[in-house]
Parts: structure tokens; C-alpha cells; sequence
């Protein structure tokens, strides 16, 4: 399969790292990216051609992904969709919910394969606490406390100074960063049915938020809430900690990956997984583990539908566009649109 990249950096990279690493069979046949020492250094590690124009990539290639700023998403994915190419798109799809809709119906009306970078979807460690949560001698969740916090992301490893331009990023640390805890929330827990939230912006880069606090009512009448932070710590690496309390189970998650994972049910001590530790109780319990590029490769091959798809990124897209619309009301409660 002839896969091509649109953008270079950091996430790329990893996509790129991580096919190889899935050991399907996939041909590498080009790189576009406006950073020529970026593309040039991508093409020399992966084995891709380094091209002159998106154009050269989307002509030579079965499937793209996509791992541009923001705001490039919809119009390269439509142009993905429009060659009948599969396509990988980096979350969030887009800086806004109206360009989020735009880009599904793209995808959906010309019913290619895709798949979006939702990955703590695919995490052992979130589908272990899943897994918890709906063991039926959990009992109903009561609550969920979320906390989320890496360096912003205009430094450091990340070096994506993008992400401090409102018109390239679409906003700040909630829907660059935490689209992704709003998604694995609602895949542990369900609906979040209302959001109220506040936000802050102490860098000063006009429309990025760097905090947010969201207080969150389930449709299944639990409470929860996230806080999102991105700070200067560059010594600190991306970090969550996320604590459930369901009627007669508590359950921790640290580390987005391989744990630790920590619960106690009444009168039994606490019990920690991590690592291959981690990876055996989700076999005990058949929490799958899939690698998610690999996947992503043979769905396409198999002609299969891949997930987290498109339609899954638009729902997290709803919950962040009512926290947004919250914190612009001073904190007032928004209802989540309830369409899936």
C-alpha cells in the first residue's frame, strides 16, 4: 500500500514510526510539507519522496494522512475524499465546529475509508478502566475527576508555533489537547448531556486558552469534571491522572499508555497493573489492544471501516464547541447537542 504524508512534524513522525513499527506492508512515496528541512529530514528517515506540492502526494499515494495545522484539515481532506484516497486525519478535524461538519460530509459523502487520531481510544490503560467501569460490580458511576496538563506546545519537542495562531489552531489546550479527554470520558462513561466552564489565557496569545476547568453532567446522571493546563514546566512531560467513582469501585488512571491502573473494590485492597502486567489483565478481561496505524493500514486493504472515524471525531467536536460556548457565557451550563 502507497502511503503519503501531508505534514512533517512532530505527530508525523510518530505515525510514521508507528507504521513501521506495525509491520504491515507499506510503501512510504511522499512527504509534503512548507518546512523544506522538515520534509527533506521526514523523507530521508522514512524513505519518502520529498515532494513540491501537496498535489504530488495526494496523485501518488492509496492513503494519506493528514497531520497539518488545523485549519488545513478540511480543505485537505476534502481533497483527499474528492480522489477517492483513505485518509488519516490528525484531531481535532477542524478549528471549528461548522468546518468539522463541512469535512464529515466530505468524507462521508465520498465513503472512504477513514480514521482519526483519537488514539486514547486505543490505549490499554483507558480500555482497562473502561472495562472497570461497565463490570457490573462496579455499579453506576457517581463521579469523574480529569486533570490534564503538558508544557504549551510552541516549544520544546513539540516545537508546533502554530498553535499559538487562533487562525491556524482555532483556540487553545481544549481543542488542541484535550479534544481527546472529552472523547475517552464519554467512551468510558457516556453522554455528557450539559457543560459549564471556565477559561483562562495566562501567555497572552489572543483566542488560545491555556486553561480550562469544565464541570460536566452525564446523561446517565453522574458529574465529572477537567481541568486543562498548558504551562511552561518543559521539564514535566504530557501528563493525566483521571480518578472514576462508581458505587462500590474506585478506579485511577496515570499515564496515557501503559498505566498505571489502580482499583479497589469494598473490603479488598487496592490493586495496581502496568505495563505487560497491564496488558494481561486487558487479555484476561478481552479489552482489546489493537495498534491503531496498523489497523488503520488493513481496513483499508480489506476495504473495512476504520475507527475512531470521522463521525466519532464530530461528536467530541460538539462537547468542546458547548464548553466553548459555556465559558464565552461566563460559565453558564450549554447543552451538548445530542446528535451522535
Amino acid at each position: 500500500m502507497r502511503v503519503g504524508f501531508l505534514g512533517a512534524g512532530l505527530i508525523a513522525t510518530y505515525h510514521s514510526k508507528s507504521l513501521r513499527h506495525s509491520r504491515e506492508d507499506v510503501t512510504w512515496v511522499g512527504v509534503w510539507d512548507p518546512d523544506r528541512a522538515r520534509r527533506d529530514a521526514f523523507a530521508a528517515a522514512s524513505g519518502a519522496t520529498s515532494c513540491g506540492s501537496e498535489e504530488e502526494v495526494l496523485d501518488g499515494c492509496d492513503a494519506v494522512y493528514v497531520c497539518t495545522w488545523t485549519s488545513e484539515h478540511p480543505r485537505l481532506v476534502a481533497a483527499a475524499a474528492a480522489r477517492g484516497l483513505a485518509v488519516f486525519c490528525e484531531k481535532p478535524l477542524a478549528p471549528d465546529l461548522a468546518r468539522a461538519e463541512e469535512l464529515v460530509t466530505a468524507v462521508t459523502s465520498a465513503g472512504v475509508t477513514n480514521q482519526v487520531g483519537l488514539v486514547l481510544r486505543r490505549s490499554p490503560a483507558f480500555g482497562l478502566a473502561r472495562a472497570l467501569v461497565a463490570d457490573p460490580a462496579a455499579g453506576a458511576v457517581m463521579a469523574v475527576v480529569f486533570r490534564d496538563d503538558q508544557f504549551i506546545p510552541i516549544q520544546g519537542a513539540y516545537a508546533s508555533t502554530w498553535r499559538a495562531d487562533r487562525g491556524r489552531a482555532g483556540a487553545g489546550t481544549l481543542i488542541e489537547h484535550s479534544i481527546h479527554d472529552l472523547d475517552i470520558i464519554e467512551h468510558i462513561v457516556g453522554p455528557v448531556a450539559t457543560v459549564s466552564a471556565r477559561s483562562a489565557n495566562s501567555h497572552g496569545f489572543e483566542g488560545i486558552e491555556d486553561v480550562v476547568s469544565a464541570t460536566l453532567a452525564f446523561e446517565g446522571g453522574a458529574v465529572g469534571s477537567l481541568t486543562s493546563v498548558w504551562h511552561d514546566i518543559l521539564s514535566r512531560p504530557s501528563l493525566r491522572r483521571v480518578e472514576i467513582l462508581c458505587e462500590r469501585r474506585w478506579i485511577a488512571v496515570e499515564g496515557d499508555w501503559s498505566g498505571p491502573v489502580t482499583w479497589q473494590d469494598d473490603d479488598v485492597s487496592p490493586r495496581t497493573v502496568r505495563d505487560d502486567d497491564l496488558l494481561a489483565e486487558c487479555q484476561r478481561r478481552s479489552v482489546p489492544t489493537p495498534h491503531p496505524d496498523g489497523d488503520f493500514v488493513r481496513a483499508v486493504r480489506e476495504r473495512t471501516p476504520a475507527w475512531p472515524d470521522v463521525t466519532v471525531a464530530l461528536r467530541a467536536h460538539r462537547v468542546v464547541d458547548a464548553a466553548y460556548r459555556s465559558a464565552a457565557a461566563g460559565g453558564a451550563p450549554v447543552t451538548v447537542d445530542p446528535t451522535p
